[in-house]
């Protein structure tokens, strides 16, 4: 399992300067919905809603708006994400990013997107459901939980394995579960980084500027890594593959 870090580290390490390029579309997709006029907040590239505070005077327009936030900000992760898996996968093949795989990107960010959309749809539904018997937050919690494993490793697939949205769904689960310790190193990792930096940053200046300062940490910083480690896990699936 060590050797995951290493190699995520080392693909890290080696292609920084692509990496922070691409970080920018997760920081549009993470600030989108906070110049919304909507309860929400983001951890660990997710962005959660908090649906049971939104139900008084919601209107026609703000709920467009709303909708319309959250697919550009979906929309920005998927870009984000797919190029994330690009490098890893090129990476470790040691090849080259073919001028084809570039035009043919916007394929990529498309599935990925049905699978983001799909995903925050069901959690949605959930916390909606949830608020008529006043537990929304358990409701959707429960529901992102037991979805996980469909969703999980589906954009590395996409990706990597170049299947469509259906068939990366069974992909994701049967690594899912299969290596269910790559899913609790991705959590360990993605609760201490998150639980250190953040400390950090609201030791050094404060809880209002953290918030923010720390929300472009986690883009240029944790997020990658974090989806990079993920795209790497799912790459052990080739027993080929020495590197």
């Amino acid at each position: 399992m060590t050797n995951v870090l290493e190699y995520t580290a080392e693909a890290y390490a080696k292609h920084i300067s692509t990496i922070l390029l691409f970080s920018i579309a997760f920081i549009i997709a993470l600030i989108i919905p906070a110049l919304v006029p909507l309860p929400s907040y983001a951890d660990i590239g997710a962005v959660f809603i908090r649906t049971s505070s939104i139900f008084v005077n919601l209107t026609a327009i703000s709920i467009a708006i709303i909708v319309a936030s959250l697919l550009f900000s979906l929309l920005f992760l998927s870009f984000a994400i797919v190029s994330i898996n690009l490098i890893v996968k090129h990476s470790r093949t040691h090849s080259r990013i073919k001028r084809e795989v570039i035009d043919g990107i916007e394929k990529y960010i498309g599935r990925v997107f049905i699978v983001l959309l799909f995903y925050t749809a069901i959690v949605a539904a959930a916390s909606l459901i949830g608020y008529a018997f006043g537990i929304a937050g358990i409701f959707a919690a429960a529901a992102g939980l037991i979805f996980s494993p469909l969703f999980f490793y589906s954009p590395s697939s996409i990706v990597i394995d170049e299947k469509g949205v259906v068939r990366s769904f069974v992909s994701s689960a049967a690594f899912f579960f299969k290596r269910f310790d790559y899913v609790l190193l991705w959590l360990f990792i993605g609760i201490v980084a998150i639980t250190i930096f953040d400390f950090i940053f609201i030791t050094v200046s404060g809880t209002l500027i953290s918030r923010y300062a720390m929300l472009i940490f986690d883009s240029f910083f944790v997020l990658p890594f974090l989806a990079m480690l993920q795209s790497e896990c799912y790459m052990k699936r080739f027993a080929l593959l020495k590197r």
